[in-house]
């Protein structure tokens, strides 16, 4: 069994038993493709659960349960498995034979960090877009949380076999760019020596862009001053998006988050190489671009609702509510135009599988840009959008106040430098990503078990603690490098692992592929948080258990054997959790300070 679960594990590999036993009941030409293997919700029903004669009754032309039965009849001559029952209207559970479990943690040990790994992917390209914040001031908290989430997303996929770039769209030809490049205008004159007075309404009052008006000073001396706003306006511009793009990399380094790609919204209407405009041509030839006009909206009246005769996407013919418009009244293109091309550029750059991370005022634009990527691909890219709910900054229980370097709000980096990076990501998705979260500022420090990030990563540092704990006590030679502990580890008496809460354990431990190639399908990292903490609760209740019954300590000072197997369990702990962590981003310490 153990050399089968090296290269596939356990969930799988009964999977795979399931479907053979299905086959052979039911003829090599069954559909199997809705059979599945899960944990069952009460672990008192068995170790794991399928639903293969409720899927199948249809097709074997017989009763649910009968079907059952016939299956259970196969499965029991299975050499993993223990015992079948049949519960309700046919569904099977199956305890597996303790062997399985402890053979599992073999595989864990020998497969050290590969653990997890998953091929489910097949090397197929994705694209994640995430954080994409306009290049108009520093990151906020919010932002934060899309960073975050995006990047770990981003990490999960890698783990299941996916080849990823991670990548970034800079909102950096719309107004709000204008808005920038007057607001630093103003910075411009205040550097050259001018009391500009309060900032006024509509431009942007923080005093981050008081550097970009030095630099520009020092740049352009009192040169942009002679010229008219059309002359000093792109310069402006370019050097306080540079600036600010620089300054919001510099924020998502703090958070240990890089992209890959970088793509300028500007790049898309270059002269001579305008895409937006080859894009809503290439629509208008396939009759998905017309000129009409739009009937007013329903209900409360819109402020951009123009009517007149206009040139509109057939949203309608792809799902949209409402046909859309591609250009302003003023000739030049709707937000919505330039978001179209850039899709279509992200798929003639080879990805059909698409995911983007939006914010949380964003929601009401999903159905349009779904319509438009089915008419740009001809339905042959899939694109996943994940709303990211808002972040509540609290402290002891009361909200923050505003930042006053921003202008209005708090800052990313403020967040990150009071509480520390591992802080911030892990409770940024300890919360499924379309949930509001409280984020508070005093409980993410706090040194206890309602602490999520400190009890994993303490569940980590316990484990080398025991290691060094052992090598002080009992196992002299026990290396403390950690392929060389893997070695060592890798031929413990694994099998004398037999108390319940110790195979509890070891069950916990071999779901994590599992874990993992679901939470990579669902786009859903929280589900890996989630799981670390619930190891890491159960690693820390057997560590407990110990000191009430000796005879479950880790370290068994007169049996060394017995240690050593026991060692090799805390190894799977630290292997998972330390794997976990770095989908997510956060660090696996190997002591507490």
């Amino acid at each position: 069994m153990a050399e089968t679960l090296q290269t596939q594990h356990l969930f799988a590999q009964v999977l795979s038993r399931v479907h053979a036993v299905c086959a052979a009941e039911l003829g090599a030409g069954a559909d199997l493709s809705r059979v599945v293997v899960e944990p069952p919700k009460d672990p008192a029903h068995g170790d794991m659960a399928t639903n293969a004669a409720m899927v199948l009754a249809k097709e074997a032309k017989a009763k649910p349960r009968d079907l059952a039965e016939r299956i259970a009849a196969r499965l029991r001559a299975e050499e993993m498995v223990s015992s079948v029952d049949v519960a309700g209207p046919g569904f099977i559970n199956l305890t597996l034979k303790v062997a399985v479990w402890t053979d599992a943690l073999r595989a864990i040990v020998r497969a050290g960090g590969a653990y997890g790994k998953s091929a489910i992917g097949a090397g197929e390209k994705v694209n994640v877009e995430y954080v994409s914040a306009n290049p108009t001031g520093p990151m906020h908290v919010g932002h934060c949380r899309g960073a975050v989430f995006g990047d770990a997303l981003a990490s999960l996929l890698e783990l299941a076999g996916f080849a990823v770039t991670r990548e970034y769209y800079i909102n950096d030809a719309g107004a709000q760019v204008d808005v920038l490049a007057r607001s630093a205008f103003l910075r411009y004159r205040e550097a050259l020596g001018e009391d500009i007075g309060e900032i006024p309404e509509g431009l942007y009052p923080g005093d981050y862009l008081k550097p970009v008006g030095q630099a520009l000073a020092a740049q352009h001396g009192k040169t942009l001053l002679a010229m008219a706003e059309a002359e000093w306006l792109p310069l402006v511009r370019a050097k306080a998006i540079d600036m600010m793009m620089e300054a919001i990399k510099g924020d998502l380094a703090a958070l240990n988050i890089a992209h890959d790609v970088f793509f300028s919204e500007r790049s898309l209407i270059a002269s001579g190489n305008d895409r937006v405009a080859a894009t809503i041509d290439f629509l208008r030839a396939k009759g998905d671009v017309y000129e009409g006009r739009l009937p007013p909206p329903k209900g409360a009246p819109v402020d951009d609702y123009e009517d007149r005769e206009q040139t509109l996407f057939r949203a309608t013919t792809y799902g949209d509510d409402v046909d859309r418009p591609l250009l302003k009244s003023d000739g030049s293109y709707t937000y919505f135009a330039s978001d179209i091309a850039y899709h279509k550029d992200k798929f003639d750059r080879g990805f059909h599988n698409l995911v983007d991370v939006w914010g949380a005022d964003h929601g009401g634009y999903i159905k349009r840009v779904e319509a438009a990527i089915k008419a740009v691909t001809g339905n042959k890219a899939a694109l996943d959008v994940k709303i990211v709910q808002l972040v509540r900054l609290l402290r002891n229980g009361e909200p923050v106040k505003m930042s006053k370097r921003a202008g209005d709000f708090v800052t990313l980096r403020e967040v990150v430098d009071e509480v520390g990076k591992d802080a911030v990501r892990f409770m940024m998705l300890y919360r499924k990503n379309d949930a509001v979260l409280d984020f508070d500022l005093a409980k993410v420090i706090e040194q206890s078990r309602d602490n999520p990030v400190f009890y994993v990563q303490y569940g980590h540092a316990r484990g080398h603690s025991i290691f060094r704990t052992a090598r002080e006590e009992v196992l002299h030679d026990l290396p403390e490098e950690e392929g060389a502990r893997l070695a060592y580890l890798a031929a413990a008496p694994v099998e004398r692992l037999v108390d319940p809460a110790e195979l509890s354990l070891l069950r916990k431990l071999a779901i994590y592929p599992r874990t993992v190639e679901a939470a990579a399908a669902a786009h859903e990292p929280h589900r890996i948080a989630f799981y670390l903490y619930d190891l890491a609760s159960e690693f820390h209740a057997l560590w407990t258990k110990g000191r009430d019954l000796p005879y479950l300590r880790f370290i068994i000072n007169n049996d060394a054997e017995m240690t050593t197997a026991r060692l090799a369990m805390v190894q799977g702990v630290v292997t998972v959790l330390a794997s976990g962590l770095g989908v997510l981003g956060v660090g696996a310490p190997n002591e507490m300070r």
